[in-house]
């Protein structure tokens, strides 16, 4: 089902100073840089994105999110598998599409489509 970890989103509450602590622990500057994401790309790395609105949504640790060629299969395998919807298919921009569940722990799984 999945092809691989994509992006590993952290809820933050002060944006400021968690670019700069992801910034120097990538060693890269983020390529988007806007007050509703902070994203950061290092070769070799899983995505790290840094969401100031992830503790308003309930989440309180990152998130990882696994890509797949579809994003509703996904969802309903995990769903089947036990697995609860927090948020359902949501189009990002550009055509991504996330969607995330938590397990029977509480742990929450992201999946990311990329646009088609």
């Amino acid at each position: 089902m999945s092809e691989g970890l994509k992006t590993i989103n952290y809820p933050v509450k002060d944006l400021a100073r968690a670019k700069a602590l992801f910034g120097a622990l990538l060693g890269v500057e983020p390529y988007v840089d806007e007050a509703y994401y902070v994203g950061f790309r290092a070769p070799g790395r899983p995505e790290v994105g840094l969401d100031p609105n992830g503790h308003a949504k309930g989440l309180t640790g990152p998130v990882p999110y696994w890509y797949v060629d579809d994003i509703k299969a996904g969802l309903a395998g995990l769903v089947a598998a036990g697995a609860e919807v927090v948020q359902d298919v949501q189009d990002v921009g550009g055509g991504m599409l996330i969607a995330s569940v938590k397990d029977a722990d509480g742990n929450a799984v992201g999946l990311v489509q990329g646009a088609s």
